[in-house]
Parts: structure tokens; sequence; C-alpha cells
């Protein structure tokens, strides 16, 4: 996924699901000419590829609605290596590759000269471009430890499935677009056999309670105590934010995001105090919605503005946490990562209530946050997990696999090597263009009936090839977590694009 629509959801997963950008920036979704106001939220590497980028996409591109444009050209940014052949758009691939061999990544007056060293779970799941974004990230005069899972690939400032623990300072951009984006599991009080019986029942529901993308919102009014958070009240940005989060609360964004219901096979010597066997289950996987991606928005330009760094480096521009700016960031991060869970709270108790089943327990994880945390010698760091997993000893959190794999339900074991984490799913092995251009619908959907998997939704993007191979990921972070059970997905509801 691109490296700015990468982390507003994964989530889009990520992460990593992109939102739409003419929607957070209040372009007309009528207009179709790109102007350089639309693209400033998007910090280039340089002017020229900025002008670059608007000419092709304004002369070869006239028909292509506007956000298209910007997640188009945020996907060459973020993965020029697929572009370096491509028609119109190579030539910013050529020149962003270009840049990355000649132009000094660092200035020994703002960088570190080399980099920390970091440790790399599943190296051969891994490609070069990810770790090369680590050794910048280890770089950074605040960074203290660094951590690569195995399900990580390339983003943007550092990699999805990155841990950096910083002294007191926070990166936005480490932490990244969606907010606190989350994994929740509900395990209900029926045996699996109930998904496999009542499909049109449960594909019925999630048509009628839940939404996806960034237009409308749910036909019926939500409450919940996130709405009267006092946070929403501390800055402009943040009481104008409210009527959006207002809109947006039980609802879910697009890309990678899901809601879906399947069945749970618990080991027999689980510690979740339930029996071993076969349950249905519901999970869902989304994120702070605009709320998180705005407060991205505004506060990695604050940082950027505060904190100049060079090349490569750019965007892990951070706020120290003893200036105004880097309590404010930290705040709203909490508001948002508050606001993410009263979101799953809401799709999780909207269809129980519906469907009138009952939870037997829940098993819920967030990523794409910061967290203070003590090291081994007692000494409070900033962690930045960006589509990685808390796991220290005895945690809990589930890692999804695909629409066709299983996820793992896991307890952390705290490795003190990998930070206290572990990865937040498969992780993308192919970028959505490459999965648009190589993979059809029609294909998708033939492979998913052969699995008796029926989908509401969804795309070429998230097809399972698209993604590494779960059960592969899983044997390289033996030493992080413990397997409680698994999760397979039956009826599964995306966004359409």
């Amino acid at each position: 996924m691109s490296w700015l629509a990468a982390n507003f959801t994964h989530a889009v997963p990520g992460n990593n699901a992109p939102y739409l950008l003419f929607t957070l920036l209040n372009i007309p979704m009528g207009k179709q000419k790109l102007i350089l106001r639309d693209m400033k939220d998007i910090p280039f590497p340089s002017d020229v590829i900025r002008s670059l980028a608007l000419n092709i996409m304004n002369r070869h591109f006239k028909h292509t609605p506007i956000g298209e444009k910007l997640n188009q050209i945020t996907d060459v940014l973020e993965h020029p290596e697929n572009y370096r052949h491509h028609a119109l758009l190579g030539i910013i691939a050529l020149k962003l590759l270009s840049k990355e061999v000649t132009e000094p990544l660092y200035d020994a007056h703002d960088l570190d000269e080399s980099p920390k060293s970091f440790e790399v779970f599943g190296h051969k799941h891994i490609e070069r471009n990810a770790l090369q974004q680590m050794e910048v990230a280890m770089r950074l005069p605040v960074a203290v430890k660094g951590a690569v899972m195995p399900d990580a690939h390339q983003g943007f400032g550092l990699p999805i499935g990155g841990v950096l623990a910083t002294e007191n300072a926070v990166i936005p951009y480490g932490v990244g677009m969606d907010i606190g984006c989350r994994m929740a599991l509900t395990i209900l009080d029926l045996p699996g056999s109930h998904v496999l019986h009542h499909d049109y029942v449960l594909k019925k529901a999630l048509g009628d309670y839940t939404h996806f993308g960034n237009d409308g919102g749910l036909d019926f009014r939500q409450e919940h105590d996130i709405l009267d958070h006092p946070g929403f009240q501390e800055t402009e940005l943040l009481r104008k934010l409210h009527g959006k989060a207002v809109r947006q609360l039980g609802t879910s964004g697009s890309g990678n995001h899901f809601v879906e219901f399947g069945t749970v096979e618990l080991e027999v010597e689980n510690t979740l105090g339930i029996p071993g066997g076969v349950y249905a289950a519901l999970l869902s996987h989304s994120g702070s919605r605009s709320l998180g991606a705005n407060i991205a928005q505004h506060y990695t330009r604050v940082a950027m503005a505060k904190c100049k760094l060079p090349g490569a480096a750019k965007s892990l521009a951070w706020l120290t946490l003893d200036s105004d700016e880097g309590q404010a960031y930290w705040r709203a991060m909490q508001l948002a990562g508050e606001y993410a869970k009263a979101c799953h709270d809401q799709i999780h108790r909207n269809l129980c209530r519906a469907l009138g089943f009952q939870a037997l327990a829940i098993v819920e994880n967030h990523h794409n946050f910061a967290w203070k945390e003590l090291d081994e010698n007692g000494r409070e760091l900033v962690v930045h997990r960006k589509g990685a997993t808390p796991a220290q000893e005895g945690v809990y959190g589930i890692l999804p696999g695909s629409m066709l794999s299983a996820g793992y339900i896991v307890r952390g074991r705290g490795n003190a090597l990998s930070i206290n984490s572990a990865a937040h799913g498969a992780g993308r092995k192919m970028s959505r263009q490459k999965a648009k251009e190589s993979i059809t619908m029609s294909s998708l959907k033939k492979m998913l009936q052969a699995e008796k998997i029926t989908l509401i939704g969804g795309s070429p993007e998230e097809a399972p090839g698209a993604y590494k191979d779960i059960d592969a990921i899983m044997k390289s972070q033996g030493t992080l977590v413990a397997i409680e059970g698994k999760f397979y997905p039956r009826v599964v509801r995306m966004a359409k694009d």
C-alpha cells in the first residue's frame, strides 16, 4: 500500500488501507483538475518531483477523479520500484530511485553518522528497502532501539512492521496516519457450525449494521461515551473534527479494513479461560477514521516545521514530550486511539444485539501507536509500533492472515529483543497497484467460492495473493508470541474499492 495511504488504516492495515484524500481535504467530488494546494499534505522529497507529478496527472489522467489521482501519486512515491517501467509514471519512479542513490540521505549535523543496531525477525520475508528505511530511522539522534517484524514491508518514514524506541520524543509519522488501527475479536457463545449454517443471515446483518468508506454512515444513531470526551474541546482542530467523528462512529475504512464472521479453533491448553473447541466468532479491523488521519497530517506538518531533517529522514521529524506541541500531539493521539476502540465497540455491539449473540471472550489489540514503556534498565522510552503488535508477557492479540487464510490468536512472550512486539498480520508482499494489475475480481471470487467463503465488497488489491504466507510469518516469531488458537474467515465484508 502507498506510503501515505498505508497508515490510514493498515489499515488501513500496515499497513496497512487508504482513506480517500479528497474527502479529508474537502475537495469537491466533481473536481478533476489537480492543483498544488490539493497536494499540500503530501511531503514530496523535492519541488521538482511535486511539479512533475502535477503535470503528469493533469496531462495524462484528465478524467481520473482527484482522489484517485492523489492515491496514485502516493503509491508511486511509496513504491517507485513498481513503476520503473510504467509508460506514464516511470519518469517519476526513475527520478525517485536515482535520487535515493545520488543524493546523500543524511547530514552529519542532523543524523548520526551510522545507524544504531536493530533486531530483524524473519529476515528472509523482508525486502531490502524496508531494512534501509529502518537504518535511516536508527540514525535519528533520539533513536535508542529498533526492531523489524517478519511481516514488514516498505512504508513511508518507518517501514510497516517497524518498531522504534526513542527518548523523550514522539514521531507523528512513526505512529502513522491511521492512529490506533485495531483488531477486535469476539468469541461467541455459539458453536462454529452456526456460521456455516446461517451465512445468509450473517451476510444480511453485515450489510445492515456495518458501513465502509468515508461517505455516509450508519442509518441509525450511535451513542458512546467517547463522543463526550473532553479531548475534543482541547484544540480548534479537534473541535472541528468532532462532527465527523460523530458521523463515522461504528464505521470502517477502506483498503484492508474488514468486518467478518468466522470460526475460532481454540487450543485445548489455551489460557483464555474457555474450553478448547470450535466457536463462532466476529472479527473486525479498522482504525480512527478521519479523526486519526487529520491529527497525523496536522502534527506531521508541525513536526517537520520544527525539526528539519534531510532527505529520506524528512518525514521522521519528531516533537519532544516536554514541548507544548509534543504534549498536544500525545493527547490527540490518545483520543484517536480511544475513538478507534469505540468504533470497534459499536461494530460488535450493533451486530451482536441485532443477531442476539452473547460474547464468551474478547481479544483486541492495536498498532500504529506510541506507548511510554520502561526498558530492562528502568529507562522510560517512547515505543512506536507502526504496523506492529504489542507482545508483552501475557498480552493477547489477534494477527490476521487474509480473507482466505487463518488468523492467529496469540499471547505475548515479552521478548526484549523485539521491544516486546510482534507482527500485526501476514503483511503485504505485493503493492496495491501490482495486485490490481495482476489479479482480477473474477479470479478472486472463484478462489473464494471454492473455499466456501462469502465476500461482500472487496477488491483484487486485498486478494490473498497480495499477502505473505501467515504460517511462515508465525514460524519466524515463535520467540515473540505463543499461539492460543486460530480464526478462519467465512463471511467477509470490506469496502468495494
